[in-house]
């Protein structure tokens, strides 16, 4: 069996509408979109930016406890003296400058080094190097610690200090004032 249509007459016929669709975006879209862009910015940078100090410090903290145990395990492994020190060529320079290369320093040269600080912040010791002795006990007795500052954020420092067995312990917040303290409950400051 054969279907058929019953066709309409063309008079009946709807004209035709124009169905092409405009693509883009008015202009009251692209405002609520610049206002809601600006909104959540003025939100998220400030936070943002002080993501990105404490991120800074704790890599350099870390760099830092890094070469530490570099120079204990070093001066163990090669039972000999290994020094932490502020880099002048191939050796110590004997200025208690810390903002500039640093490095662990052994009687063949440079073992490890860390690039200069950046950005105007501050690594402060109270002395011009440390030395390990084959045991992994401090040589020199120059038990102190390393403050990092970041410029302008001083409730940011952090440090990492060193003990006469030659172990070094990183800074923490240990009374919850969101500022890193020694473990003798000092906070962590430069001068």
């Amino acid at each position: 069996m054969t279907s058929y249509k019953k066709n309409k007459p063309l008079s009946n016929l709807a004209p035709q509408e124009n169905t092409t669709k405009h693509k883009g975006f008015s202009l009251i879209e692209v405002m609520v979109t610049i206002a809601i862009v600006a909104i959540l910015s003025a939100i998220a940078l400030p936070s943002l930016n002080d993501f990105l100090v404490k991120m800074r410090t704790d890599n350099e903290v870390s760099e830092i406890q890094r070469l530490v145990l570099t120079a204990r395990n070093t001066a163990i492994n090669e039972g000999r003296n290994i020094s932490l020190c502020p880099i002048a060529g191939n050796g110590c320079s004997g200025a208690n400058d810390w903002t500039v290369n640093i490095g662990v320093v052994s009687p063949d040269g440079v073992v490890k080094q860390k690039d200069a600080i950046k950005d105007g912040d501050k690594l402060q010791f109270p002395f011009s190097s440390i030395t390990y002795n084959a045991s992994g006990q401090l040589d020199n007795n120059n038990v102190g610690t390393f403050s990092y500052c970041p410029k302008n954020y001083a409730d940011y420092s952090r440090g990492v200090e060193v003990a006469l067995s030659g172990r070094s312990y990183v800074s923490t917040d240990q009374n919850g004032d969101g500022r890193d303290e020694t473990r003798n409950s000092n906070n962590i400051v430069c001068n």
